[in-house]
């Protein structure tokens, strides 16, 4: 992999492609040049890479010639028509959406977790579902040290999950109510504002959503771990940005609070922020641009036999998208 790749964003207007371009600027990814893909809509719209200013070109099939490196993150629908043709050109795609997560040609990476299945590509690498992400930097150390071998979670997610357009959503409802206006509604069915919305994702045939799939799905995946379950609720939440999961994990070993501590406090892109008696917990308002993830609200779960409780929080738009994805294109230079 040439040292100072030719780098392209796909999707560089969205909110995920702009946290991209920022991610590579302040982790100096060694970019040789970089270029920006997006719709026919967004072409000719301008963004600044470390100073200067990129024009953001019309995504086609012929786009990859001599690059290196893609960051995708525009939605399965392109990656689907678009990776491959990439990959064909030579160029290794970074994948965020879920096109490919449980394609078993292709890696699905946390680079603190599995960085090794990088080595593993043909082509096309996976970014896991951002709540995964997120509750997996919590889990998969204490799976190391435990063995963990069930979950039940619930998510708190923010509006920032769905898009621009749920941001506006969030903060256009708010106002309206604050003026004893009705709220309208664009991209969610129910208001949003003052609301939690118990549907993230459309619902599958037993109930569940396919959001709520993913964490077991992927996590067996991204662990190495396929006997891992999961039942999770996905909950859409009234906050801009920062996802929340409230765990509750089953182990094979004995756990105690002091050695789950002592496991995280260890684990790299994770901060314990754990002290009840002056109430510090991890929240949205603190984890929202904020690299590393965070964990606390530790305690022995009354209702599991060898159980921990434990709460997590990190911003999805870094760890769980772009943040992620940078990483996995630092694991490719490092061959």
């Amino acid at each position: 992999m040439n040292k100072t790749p030719h780098v392209a964003v796909v999707g560089a207007t969205g909110a995920v492609g702009i946290e991209m371009i920022r991610v590579l600027e302040r982790r100096r990814f060694p970019v040789g040049k970089l270029t920006l893909l997006a719709s026919a809509r967004s072409a000719g719209k301008t963004l600044t890479y470390l100073g200067t200013p990129i024009t953001v070109q019309e995504l086609t099939p012929d786009s990859f010639r001599g690059i290196d490196i893609a960051l995708f993150s525009a939605g399965g629908d392109i990656s689907r028509q678009f990776a491959p043709a990439a990959a064909a050109a030579g160029c290794v795609v970074v994948d965020n959406s879920s096109a490919f997560r449980q394609d078993e040609r292709v890696p699905l990476v946390i680079p603190e977790i599995n960085a090794a299945d990088v080595r593993k590509h043909q082509g096309i690498i996976a970014n896991p579902n951002c709540t995964t992400a997120i509750t997996l930097m919590a889990l998969y150390p204490l799976h190391q040290a435990f063995g963990v071998t069930r979950v039940f979670a619930s998510s708190y997610q923010a509006v920032s999950g769905t898009g621009a357009k749920a941001i506006e959503e969030l903060s256009r409802q708010v106002k309206q109510i604050a003026a004893g206006e009705a709220a309208t509604l664009e991209v969610y069915p129910y208001q949003i504002a003052f609301n939690v919305l118990p549907q993230v994702d459309s619902f599958l045939p037993d109930g569940y959503t396919k959001e709520e799939m993913k964490l077991q799905h992927e996590g067996r995946k991204i662990m190495h771990h396929p006997g891992f379950r999961a039942s999770v609720t996905c909950v859409r939440v009234p906050v801009f940005r920062s996802h929340s999961v409230a765990v509750s994990a089953e182990f094979e070993r004995p756990v105690t609070v002091a050695a789950a501590r002592a496991v995280l406090a260890k684990a790299p892109g994770l901060e314990v922020v754990d002290d009840p008696a002056t109430r510090r917990y991890p929240m949205p308002l603190f984890t929202s641009e904020k690299d590393d993830c965070e964990v606390g609200r530790m305690r022995m779960d009354c209702a599991l036999e060898n159980g921990l409780a434990f709460w997590v929080a990190g911003d999805q738009l870094l760890k769980g998208a772009a943040l992620n994805a940078v990483q996995i294109a630092e694991e490719l230079l490092r061959d």
